[in-house]
């Protein structure tokens, strides 16, 4: 830990630097930061009050100790303290705020497959599962129509879906309109006409 003096460090015992070198040791391994850590501290004397200020940047905020006392060693333990406490705050809270979850880990639910079951109890597990995705913020996927992709036939989207797609958006070959074809939870498909 660098540690900066400024004021009246000549005031200072060995004893004492040490002692608060140890001290502010323990300050910076509640950080938790890796690298260099630096804590610049400013002594001075008004009359018979010594005051102590110490400053250091933790989580790219300045943290301020400040403590005055008539006895050096009390002043340095007040200022440490008051530091602590900060420091100890600002680390529980940065702990405590909600995070956002990376996107790379899915839903439990959309985890566990599905089996193709049959009358309501597909249904009911259909209804579920649109419930649970409907609690989540759905994501939007723009699709691109005018990405030069040919109209094709019935057939051929049957095909293309057999790659594991739960939908498909043509332009029907013969009749030129703008066809869906959708995945139903049993395995068969639905065709959407527009």
């Amino acid at each position: 830990m660098k540690i900066i003096y400024s004021g009246r460090p000549a005031e200072l015992l060995p004893k004492e630097k040490t002692k608060l070198e140890g001290k502010l040791g323990k300050v910076a391994k509640i950080i938790e930061r890796r690298g260099e850590k630096e804590a610049h501290i400013i002594l001075s004397q008004e009359r018979h009050l010594h005051n102590v200020e110490i400053t250091m940047l933790v989580y790219d905020q300045s943290m301020v100790g400040a403590g005055s006392d008539g006895d050096l060693a009390t002043a340095i333990a007040s200022a440490i303290e008051k530091l602590e406490k900060q420091i100890l705050k600002l680390r529980t809270k940065r702990r405590d705020t909600r995070r956002r979850q990376s996107a790379k880990k899915p839903d439990a639910a959309a985890e566990t497959p599905v089996a193709p079951e049959k009358g309501k109890a597909a249904k009911s597990a259909v209804k579920t599962k649109k419930v649970a995705s409907a609690k989540s913020s759905p994501k939007v996927f723009r699709v691109n129509h005018q990405d030069g992709s040919k109209p094709m036939t019935l057939d051929e989207a049957k095909l293309e879906m057999m790659d594991g797609h739960d939908y498909l958006v043509y332009r029907d070959a013969k009749t030129d309109k703008l066809c869906t074809l959708l995945r139903r939870g049993d395995g068969h498909l639905d065709l959407i006409e527009s």
